[in-house]
């Protein structure tokens, strides 16, 4: 459960601020973060910047909501799916690495939003949600016919961080529906796992770099702006907003990841990729989930 200072805390901050502002938060740290990843690639190997980011967004949920407690609460098949999630929650953030190491961040992310969609069509089997598959899966054939000859690896792992992204969801709700591991508690102790399972994959990637300060601050900084400011943005955002209105500026997502792109990494995307995420975010604005 919630610590004693800090619910309070965020309970007075979520009711002085409009529930957009934290939206936009979050939208633009969601991938601002990456972002700044991509530029420390040229420092540190891909996947010990993934483990940066999974190990310093651990301790710091760590230190401010002592996750183990919830673990602690949790009964034996809510342990064994808190252990997956977090599990998944480390392999998506190594695909994802690697993918946006070899492709635009906007193409990445317009792919990895086509199980959104996908899940919500099984869901909820009506004319809207089939015809939002249909313009998904459209934008993201169009986005692979422009990579899949230049960066085949690129796109296996952008769509292998897809269907992670996908596992991750129906895990997080699952953990949740436990109850003792709802929210930011839930997802504190499913990135203490993760830090744990990463550690084979890309703690060895960071040894290098262990007496570079700049190096490790700014995978700190990565940590912050990409696992901790947008999520904690996201449960701020996501109890006051209905969720018609959260999946609506959801659907945004691809185009803000486009514009940080061209913004911070100078991808310039092509005629074709504008109308494929242009595709990709009509579909998410179009799809209606399970109420």
């Amino acid at each position: 459960m919630a610590t004693t200072t800090g619910p309070t805390t965020l309970s007075r901050v979520a009711d002085s601020a409009p529930p957009h502002v934290f939206f936009v938060v979050s939208a633009v740290f969601h991938y601002l973060g990456p972002a700044f990843a991509v530029l420390l690639f040229a420092r540190v190997d891909v996947l010990g910047v993934a483990w940066l980011r999974i190990a310093s967004a651990a301790a710091i949920f760590a230190i401010w909501r002592r996750p183990w407690r919830s673990f602690a609460r949790l009964d034996a098949v809510g342990r064994r799916l808190l252990i997956a999630w977090g599990t998944v929650l480390a392999l998506m953030n190594c695909c994802f690495y690697v993918a946006i190491d070899r492709l635009p961040l906007g193409t990445v992310a317009a792919i990895e939003f086509l199980p959104v969609v996908v899940l919500a069509a099984l869901g909820v089997r009506s004319g809207r949600n089939l015809g939002a598959l249909g313009l998904a899966v459209g934008g993201v054939v169009l986005l692979t016919d422009v990579r899949l000859e230049g960066e085949p690896l690129g796109v296996a792992l952008a769509f292998a961080n897809a269907g992670l992204f996908a596992l991750y969801i129906v895990l997080g709700h699952r953990v949740a529906e436990r109850g003792a591991a709802a929210g930011i508690d839930g997802l504190a102790a499913a990135m203490l796992i993760a830090a744990v399972a990463v550690t084979p994959l890309g703690g060895w990637a960071v040894v290098p770099v262990l007496l570079d300060p700049v190096a490790l601050g700014a995978g700190v900084g990565v940590g912050i702006a990409s696992s901790v400011i947008p999520y904690v943005s996201d449960q701020l955002a996501m109890a006051r907003l209905t969720r018609a209105t959260y999946s609506l500026f959801v659907a945004l997502l691809p185009a803000t990841a486009t514009v940080i792109g061209v913004l911070v990494l100078g991808q310039i995307p092509s005629t074709v990729e504008v109308a494929a995420v242009a595709l990709v975010v009509a579909a998410v604005a179009l799809h209606r989930e399970r109420g």
